[in-house]
């Protein structure tokens, strides 16, 4: 268990930690949450012991075990695999006492020292090593790279798998997500769901919270609360709090407005019944927590273009790629306004080549590219953030784009992103990653662009400005292409899916729990492949088939008896309301005499309604699962 009370911490002048305390008990998985300065980082180095309170007790077990994510890694000679296997360091020790005890010829020794590393499973640590940085997204060929041949958020990855791979009882993980992308993202879930010690986790990443905490610690005001649930539970309940401070009441249903607009506008355009319905949902449930960001300091918007071509691109049979390799072939993608595209696919699939061919970085090997005459298209990438001239203020960047463009206007422009006073007129180069996001995103909304192509705009941005960007996508009426692993703002901005694959783009037919399933079977699939090393008719990759042939048959029954039963249920609710509403269009049923039979069959009409509301729903979402089943099973 860790416990701090009545914890006071500075940092320098600024008061971090204020009689602030917090009891996380074992097993836990927490997300760490607050603004920008809170102390959240602050918070892990306490724990990490590198820093100490001034007052107050912190109470952290001395038997247990702490694995952390380091922020910087040095290049090295030393292989990607190798580097990581340092992190489970009892491993380490006993590899290096077996080496020595080999070459001393100490065979008691020696014997002892292998029944350690049997009891650590130490030969199935570097199968392990191999498995995490896979799911990381390294290639096999990749991990025998060195560290130094590694751009440095392939570094960060490199961390990550060496932090997971310690065997621990505290977990702490910095911004995981960061320099992963949707692929990683997921899998990196699906691993902390199963870890079983006690987890803390900073985060920007909505969806990864809510799929991996079961409690919130949110730091506000040098102060510690814990709220118990995910991060929806957590913003309802601060909602709650807030909607009763009448100053923010009028900024709370204009918000709420705002989001009721963008979903009647996106369910009479759906097309697809299947990706509508999980997309509403998303939607309504952003209704609830919108008040929980009316204090936001972030309210911005992209403005609307003065004029659209239509099509605004059109790539046709195009051959793109690097030299004279062909990364995708036969690619047609036509962007015209309005739409609202998200990129799928794994790392190196060509994402971003895709992308740069788009925008006109890079140049067809074959085919036809036409741009609109009035094509204007706002870019945001990791490159762009690079590239800002850090002697300039946000003020001075934005008046050299558009020079006749009066101050006040460039003030107001930039207090949207959360650039406020004399912000504004200071020179960027003490700006943390987050505020160089905010100005790049800035600079492109303040060029009206028609046509937006984001590549993972959310990286350093927080939860707040990830919020306000999501409703800014959502009042945008131009075209919008975005890659991201952030699946709360790919849920609630797009409403179609390309999938780039295998040197091919086409459009993706499901929602982000489809893609799921297909990665999860693409990673199944490969783990077959590597294990067999064979070809994929060998007798192990057959075996293996029919395993997992017999696992799914084994859900499937009781999921087929569960859909009939749900549907039988609807039918019979169905059925009792077409009697009650035969019985309601009985005329004499609205005399004085009959007042009490009337509101007993309203009552019984209601209490149904509801109840195959609900019974609906179950039914599709079982539906849903078993068609997903049978799909893997005639794969």
């Amino acid at each position: 268990m860790i416990r701090l009370q009545q914890v006071n911490l500075h940092l320098g002048t600024k008061i971090i930690l204020q009689n602030a305390d917090l009891t996380v008990h074992d097993g836990h998985k927490l997300a760490v949450v607050g603004a920008n300065g809170a102390g959240k980082s602050t918070l892990f180095k306490l724990l990490l012991q590198q820093l100490v309170p001034d007052q107050g007790e912190l109470y952290l077990p001395k038997n247990w075990r702490v694995a952390h994510m380091a922020q910087e890694v040095a290049a090295s000679e030393q292989s990607a695999l190798d580097y990581v296997l340092d992190g489970h360091q009892e491993f380490r020790r006993i590899q290096t006492a077996i080496e020595q005890a080999e070459a001393a010829q100490k065979d008691l020794e020696l014997a002892s020292l292998h029944g350690e590393f049997e009891l650590i499973h130490g030969y199935q640590v570097p199968q392990l090593g191999q498995t995490m940085l896979a799911g990381l997204g390294f290639k096999q060929e990749q991990m025998a790279l060195p560290v130094s041949a590694f751009s440095g958020g392939w570094r960060m990855r490199l961390n990550l798998a060496k932090a997971l791979i310690m065997p621990s009882d505290l977990l702490l993980l910095d911004e995981p997500t960061n320099h992963l992308d949707l692929d990683a993202s997921l899998w990196l879930e699906s691993f902390l769901q199963k870890y079983r010690g006690t987890l803390l986790l900073i985060s920007h990443d909505r969806d990864f919270i809510d799929s991996v905490v079961d409690g919130i610690v949110h730091l506000h005001q040098q102060n510690i609360t814990l709220y118990s649930g995910n991060y929806e539970d957590f913003e309802r309940r601060r909602a709650e709090r807030l909607a009763q401070q009448q100053s923010l009441y009028e900024q709370q249903q204009a918000q709420i407005a705002h989001i009721e607009s963008f979903i009647t506008r996106f369910k009479a355009k759906a097309s697809k019944a299947k990706q509508a319905q999980s997309r509403v949902k998303a939607l309504e449930r952003m209704e609830r927590i919108a008040p929980a960001h009316v204090d936001s300091q972030f309210h911005f918007e992209f403005p609307n273009a003065d004029k659209y071509s239509d099509p605004l691109i059109n790539l046709q049979q195009a051959d793109i790629g690097y030299g004279s390799h062909v990364q995708l072939s036969k690619v047609n993608v036509t962007l015209r306004p309005g739409d609202r595209i998200g990129l799928l696919g794994a790392n190196g699939a060509g994402k971003s080549t895709l992308i740069k061919a788009i925008v006109g970085e890079l140049t067809l090997m074959a085919g036809e590219y036409f741009g609109g005459e009035y094509l204007s298209v706002g870019y945001f990438a990791q490159h762009q953030v690079d590239e800002l001239d850090l002697r300039l203020s946000p003020a001075e960047h934005l008046q050299r784009l558009i020079p006749e463009a009066t101050d006040q206007q460039v003030r107001n422009f930039l207090g949207g992103f959360g650039f406020h006073g004399d912000q504004a007129l200071e020179v960027c180069e003490q700006f943390s990653g987050g505020e160089l996001a905010r100005l790049a995103l800035a600079r492109i909304a303040w060029l009206k662009p028609n046509l937006l192509i984001l590549d993972e705009p959310t990286n350093h941005l927080d939860l707040d400005m990830r919020h306000a960007l999501t409703l800014a996508l959502q009042n945008y009426d131009g075209a919008i292409v975005v890659v991201s692993h952030d699946r709360h703002l790919l849920a609630n901005t797009v409403d179609q899916f390309y999938l780039v694959h295998q040197g091919g783009v086409k459009e993706f037919e499901g929602d982000l729990e489809d893609y799921r399933v297909f990665i999860t079977q693409s990673e199944d699939d490969g783990v077959v492949a590597v294990e067999s090393k064979t070809s994929e008719h060998s007798a192990e990759a057959k075996k293996e088939k029919k395993r997992r042939e017999a696992e799914i048959r084994k859900q499937l029954s009781p999921l087929k008896k569960a859909v009939e039963k749900l549907e039988a249920k609807v039918e019979s609710l169905q059925a009792q309301l077409a009697d009650i509403e035969e019985q309601l269009a009985d005329t004499s049923l609205y005399e004085a005499t009959q007042k009490e039979k009337l509101r007993a069959l309203l009552g019984e009409q209601s209490q149904a309604k509801k109840q195959l509301e609900e019974d609906e729903e179950q039914w599709i979402e079982q539906l849903e699962a078993l068609e997903q089943l049978e799909a893997q099973l005639n794969l």
